[in-house]
């Protein structure tokens, strides 16, 4: 398969393009010496210091002062650890169980929470639910093109739900931040700090919502603002992702969070430290999309510096354990099919 020779997208990967060199369309746009170097450098300081802006003026309010977005893998607990040790919060960390959290990871989360000091929900939607929606998004056409390009379709489903339910618990408590564990490659710079209005809110809420409730029959906006949380909000929160912005090194994170009785999950795929989901659903896209569903991700990694092109091939190459996929499978209620295209290979409900 041919690739892109300076960072690792395919020539499977929607709308790519090669020059003669074959050099892709992002690597020729990417900064990478000079003047665009320093601007992005620049970009990430101002973030910075409007982050720590932030902090400040929240600092001081009564009640929690930011809602961590919590999955219990590496980057999320080294945001929790940043948060709570390095700018002193009182954070609130919330965990939306999908119902394929790892035990190591919830062992992780229960471990960690203690030894931070920090308060810590855990959400666990009914699993009928859970399967209807991870089912139809394993199906094409339930999200457009665009959004598989970072994600695969079961991922797209739960940020969707994780991120529902941390927007309402945020207005519903009045926390003014925030915040999730993406880490560089995974979110764009412009969208590391932003904060909506109420209209704005209501519109996302609503295309977050609409593939979700056609899956369900409606059933899915509990876990979602309401219309009362966004006609009488008083301030919306502001999304905040700091790992964008701030040194990151991943084996200083590692290191970092070890120290607080965090443990790498040995019943996880190599690519994940949280949920047994992402072999299948990896699986699943590469199937279906003819690319990898970190492609993207890895690839914007390599162009900022953070990875070697050579480490980033290596990861693409992880393939999905066996053992794992088997057991989404028979919780899902899936015939042992892979390819999966139709209703045919479900089980059928009693």
């Amino acid at each position: 398969m041919k690739r892109c020779i300076r960072c690792i997208l395919p020539e499977t990967f929607p709308g790519i393009q090669f020059d003669e060199e074959g050099v892709c369309q992002y690597c020729r746009r990417a900064p990478a010496t000079g003047a665009q170097a320093e601007k992005r450098t620049a970009q990430k300081a101002r973030l910075r210091a409007r982050f720590e802006e932030l902090v400040s003026q929240v600092r001081g309010r009564p009640g929690h002062h930011c809602l961590m977005s919590w999955s219990g893998g590496k980057d999320s607990t080294y945001v929790l650890w940043l948060l709570k040790e390095r700018y002193d919060l009182r954070v609130l960390a919330f965990t939306f169980d999908n119902g394929f959290v790892s035990p190591a990871a919830m062992k992780n989360m229960q471990v960690v929470a203690e030894n931070l000091k920090v308060d810590h929900i855990i959400v666990k939607p009914r699993f009928d639910l859970l399967r209807q929606v991870f089912l139809a998004s394993t199906q094409p056409g339930m999200y457009p093109p665009r959004a598989l390009e970072r994600a695969s379709g079961i991922c797209n489903t739960c940020m969707a739900l994780a991120k529902g339910i941390g927007l309402r618990m945020a207005l519903e408590r009045n926390i003014p931040l925030l915040a999730y564990g993406w880490s560089p490659g995974q979110i764009p710079l412009a969208s590391a700090i932003f904060r909506t209005n109420s209209r704005m809110l209501q519109a996302m809420t609503e295309a977050a919502m609409a593939p979700l409730e056609e899956a369900t029959n409606g059933q899915i906006a509990v876990y979602f603002p309401e219309k009362h949380h966004l006609e009488n909000v008083q301030e919306c929160p502001y999304n905040v992702s700091p790992l964008a912005f701030l040194n990151y090194d991943e084996d200083t994170a590692v290191h970092r969070i070890k120290e607080l009785t965090w443990e790498r999950p040995q019943d996880t795929d190599p690519n994940s430290t949280n949920c047994l989901l992402n072999s299948f659903a990896n699986m699943i896209h590469l199937e279906q999309m003819g690319y990898h569903p970190y492609a993207m991700e890895l690839a914007g990694l390599v162009r900022e510096g953070y990875m070697s092109r050579e480490e980033a091939l290596d990861r693409l190459e992880i393939a999905s354990v066996p053992e794992v996929v088997a057991t989404v499978e028979t919780k899902l209620g899936i015939k042992g099919a892979t390819h999966l295209t139709s209703a045919s290979h479900l089980e059928d409900e009693e």
